[in-house]
């Protein structure tokens, strides 16, 4: 870094030693400008964090490049201009705030809502951490204009995060999204107003939550069944976060009476000491919980990610070996189970629908239009599945909506992915294939032979620095203006460019190119938005005529993969 540069960076880190900012924060700014290694100074300053379109995510710390109690109340005051300018036809303007289990996260909520007050807002402060599908549906229950969860969901423990809701309870989509970041960049300290309201702060407590319980345990569709195995042994673990208390009273509330603990991992912590990542995407995060259930000689094993909005589960195979089901298993065992009950029931209606994003698993659309319901894709990003529901909640009834990175929302309640009421649903399931002399892994592998093997993977090519950028978009529009004709000996039948508008998709635009073969191979490839790398999602379909075809069908699907990421060059 040039000398210039380096000097504006400092007499920026000089700013942070007025009186305007905390002792703490000065005292820590001074140490990193007397530091010879000038690298974590720059680091934390060279930038704003940015305002996303999801709200703020980053390392916690001094500086205008993390998240701390000033670039906070940057974001917060910004959102409270943004809504006293769009609700200022109401008497009055009320906000839900909710935080997890991560360092600082309660310091971080306390003064989102004494900035939201100091504007005249009311607020709703939870009294301990909560799961974030319980914010979305407070932000409903009690009619408010917006919500704020501190959360950096399943990122590392460095990270915290300040993620924002509307008056349905889903996230921000256009066109608030945007005019909410333009806002947001352009507060100053000075337009901050600390001048907190402690009469317009109310506390939310275990009324919500026990409304919560009451509504999601509505949603079961087997009861009875439920009864009969009401002993079966469920592990859960929390990974240190908020379900620790909320997902076994609501497994408790669906019937299950055997939820088996984690001590370790019940303890709330956002140091998360008990795993190098608290994310249920990685497998070494259920170690400990499947280790339990080898102990106990458990049915199923479920963990939910730090914040509670992600749902991972473990079941033993034919072999009885425990293995990780990923988010498009989850998603296809999901849609067929509520499709399965409601057929059974003859409650399936015209007008039912599910959403899934565009990179999930195309399983899931044969299965819906087998039982006559209609079926939305949207971008990835679980706010998109929501914007869905705001669009058809007059019109149509929605039935259940997934990703494939363990997100699934089986209520219409909630408007974002939903952990605690997945897990009750993965519990349910479960049951239901006990009792019909099933294990979870034996209904997926049916599932399978009636409507063809898919196997889904997701691999990522990082490029780095600025060169690596280049790079990327260089890629990315050489798959557009050289599109391939085939793929792994397969012929490109059709070729989807979500820079363009498509019929029943968001009225906006995503960077992502996908590709279809003739052999039913999907393969989704976009940049990502906060990473250096492009993502590979690839999909392979094969027609099995049994379960004891699903070992060559997987050694074929493997097969295609690998000519797969020899194509792309991402071996």
């Amino acid at each position: 870094m040039d000398d210039g540069l380096l000097q504006n960076i400092q007499s920026k880190a000089r700013e942070w030693l007025s009186e305007n900012y905390d002792i703490d924060t000065r005292t820590k700014v001074q140490a990193l400008l007397d530091n010879p290694d000038p690298t974590e100074l720059i680091d934390a300053f060279y930038r704003n964090l940015e305002f996303g379109t999801g709200g703020l995510r980053g390392v916690m710390g001094v500086g205008t490049n993390r998240m701390n109690i000033y670039t906070v109340a940057a974001a917060t005051q910004g959102l409270a201009n943004y809504l006293k300018r769009q609700f200022k036809q109401l008497p009055t303007i009320c906000v839900v705030i909710g935080y997890d289990c991560r360092n600082n996260s309660q310091l971080f909520a306390q003064t989102v809502a004494d900035i939201f007050s100091a504007n005249g807002i009311h607020v709703y402060l939870f009294d301990d951490l909560r799961p974030t599908p319980e914010i979305s549906f407070a932000i409903r229950t009690l009619g408010c204009q917006s919500g704020v969860i501190i959360t950096a969901s399943h990122n590392p423990k460095e990270y915290n995060g300040f993620k924002t809701y509307w008056d349905d309870g889903a996230q921000i989509v256009p066109p608030h999204d945007t005019l909410i970041i333009e806002e947001v960049n352009n507060i100053r300290l000075a337009d901050i107003n600390f001048r907190s309201r402690p009469d317009l702060i109310h506390t939310l407590g275990k009324e919500i939550d026990d409304e919560y319980i009451h509504r999601v345990s509505s949603l079961s569709l087997s009861p009875t069944l439920i009864r009969r195995h009401s002993n079966m042994k469920i592990v859960y673990t929390p990974i240190h976060g908020t379900g620790v208390y909320l997902v076994p009273n609501t497994l408790a509330a669906f019937g299950f009476t055997n939820i088996i603990h984690v001590p370790k991992q019940d303890v709330v912590s956002g140091d998360f000491p008990t795993v190098v990542s608290p994310n249920p995407e990685d497998p070494k995060a259920l170690e400990l919980a499947i280790q339990r259930a080898k102990e106990t000689d458990a049915d199923l094993v479920l963990a939910t990610d730090p914040d509670g909005d992600r749902i991972a589960a473990a079941v033993k195979d034919n072999d009885d070996k425990w293995i990780v089901l990923n988010g498009n298993q989850a998603a296809i065992l999901f849609t067929w189970y509520i499709l399965e009950r409601r057929r059974s029931l003859k409650n399936l209606r015209k007008t039912n629908y599910f959403v899934k994003t565009i990179v999930t698993s195309e399983i899931i659309r044969k299965i819906a239009e087998k039982n006559g319901v209609r079926i939305f894709d949207v971008f990835t990003g679980f706010k998109w599945i929501g914007d869905v529901m705001r669009r058809y909640e007059h019109s149509r009834v929605y039935l259940g909506g997934g990703e494939e990175s363990f997100g699934f929302l089986w209520e219409d309640f909630v408007r974002d992915k939903d952990g605690v009421s997945a897990a009750a649903l993965y519990a349910e399931v479960a049951a239901w294939a006990k009792h019909h002399r099933l294990t979870l892994y034996q209904l997926l592998q049916r599932i399978y032979v009636n409507f063809g093997y898919s196997k889904e993977v997701g691999i990522s090519l990082v490029r780095k620095g600025k060169a690596g950028a280049e790079e990327i978009t260089q890629l990315m529009k050489s798959y557009r203006s050289n599109p391939p004709l085939e793929i792994a000996g397969s012929r490109v039948i059709q070729i989807k460019d979500y820079t363009l508008l498509f019929p029943d998709m968001p009225s906006s635009t995503s960077n992502v190119i996908q590709y279809f073969t003739e052999n039913g191979t999907k393969i989704s490839v976009r940049p990502s938005g906060t990473e250096p790398k492009i993502k590979f999602y690839i999909e392979i379909h094969t027609k099995i005529y049994s379960v004891d075809d699903i070992p060559d069908a997987e050694t074929e699907a493997l097969n295609q993969i690998n000519h797969i990421r020899h194509f792309f060059s991402i071996d």
